[in-house]
């Protein structure tokens, strides 16, 4: 019995710590807690509070539902500069349809707020779909078709708002923001609906098994009878409408919109993504892995504003953390070759 227990128990205990620390996420939450213990100390307990814990989860909730949109796009080895505009733009849009300033409002007076918000996921969709049309059906290079975007829709968004803030917004709209199911935050509900359809779509559709051999090599993916463009098309335009939903949450919770409400956001999706596995190589990363990377992201921005962290230092952390990160997949890939 003895020896059977010294064959066993030090080989299963040795194989335990090397299989966890194999498996991505397993090491993604272990930094994640990480984090928060850091933070929690560099606070003195204040990041920990379930207040500033339910608003790290309402903040990582609208940069987490736009990061999905950008995950796709980046497995299929792409990638979206246009989100922060699109969702500046989605927000003003939003804004200026429902306001009950007549000088602010597009159409002198509001719309009902459903069709408002209809009309916003409609407009960034239709982007998210000409960035799609743009890489491709005309075979423009990404990069280019959606900085170029990312600034035609800040210009829209400046036009919208006449670079001010627009308020005025029903109270209805607040729901979105602020509303509750269950004692759970609307924003939450969600994230957690956006997240579970995108895992179960990734990991038990044909479509996201298709967005894996797109983005590990487009050209196998074609040799084997896949549209690669109509995945790519479908992927920009997912992440658009992502987007548009993001920003009537933005538009929401602030119950105003200006060209400050989404700035830096597609440097924090991208950062969410890259943190939580995804390769910007594309074909590598999971849905779980993202939600991980918005939940730090999230605690990290939250715990450098307690600390006090000027705006533009917690933008050199996050550029580090995206080089970092795309550091660490170039040296996989390289090791995997």
């Amino acid at each position: 019995m003895a020896d059977i227990r010294n064959r066993v128990s030090p080989s299963g205990s040795r194989g335990i710590v090397p299989r966890v620390i194999r498996h991505e996420n397993a090491v993604l939450v272990c930094i994640l807690i990480g984090i928060i213990a850091v933070m929690a100390i560099s606070t003195k307990g204040a990041s920990i509070t379930p207040s500033n814990i339910r608003n790290v989860l309402l903040q990582s909730s609208m940069r987490g539902i736009a990061s999905v949109g950008q995950g796709l796009v980046l497995l299929s080895a792409n990638f979206d500069l246009t989100v922060g505009g699109l969702a500046t733009m989605g927000a003003l849009l939003g804004a200026t349809l429902l306001t009950d300033e007549k000088e602010r409002s597009l159409f002198g007076s509001p719309i009902v707020p459903a069709l408002g918000i209809l009309m916003v996921l409609l407009a960034t969709l239709f982007i998210g779909s000409v960035n799609g049309f743009s890489v491709s059906r005309l075979g423009m290079p990404p990069l280019i078709v959606t900085l170029a975007m990312w600034q035609i829709t800040l210009g829209i968004a400046y036009q919208l708002g006449s670079g001010r803030s627009v308020a005025g917004l029903p109270k209805s709209i607040g729901f979105f923001g602020h509303g509750e199911i269950a004692g759970v935050p609307v924003p939450v509900i969600l994230f957690l609906v956006v997240a579970g359809i995108g895992y179960f779509v990734l990991n038990y559709t044909t479509f996201g098994r298709n967005i894996y051999a797109v983005g590990g090599n487009p050209v196998s993916a074609y040799l084997s009878g896949i549209k690669v463009r109509n995945i790519i098309f479908m992927v920009f335009a997912i992440s658009g409408f992502l987007t548009g939903l993001s920003s009537i949450i933005i538009l929401s919770r602030g119950m105003a919109a200006s060209m400050l409400v989404a700035v830096g956001f597609e440097l924090d999706t991208i950062a969410a993504c890259v943190i939580g596995g995804v390769s910007l190589f594309g074909g590598r990363g999971t849905l779980i892995g993202i939600v991980i990377g918005v939940l730090i992201i999230g605690f990290l921005t939250n715990g450098m504003n307690i600390i006090g962290v000027n705006p533009p230092m917690q933008e050199i952390v996050k550029g580090v953390v995206i080089i970092g990160g795309v550091a660490a997949d170039t040296v996989r890939q390289r090791g995997g070759s």
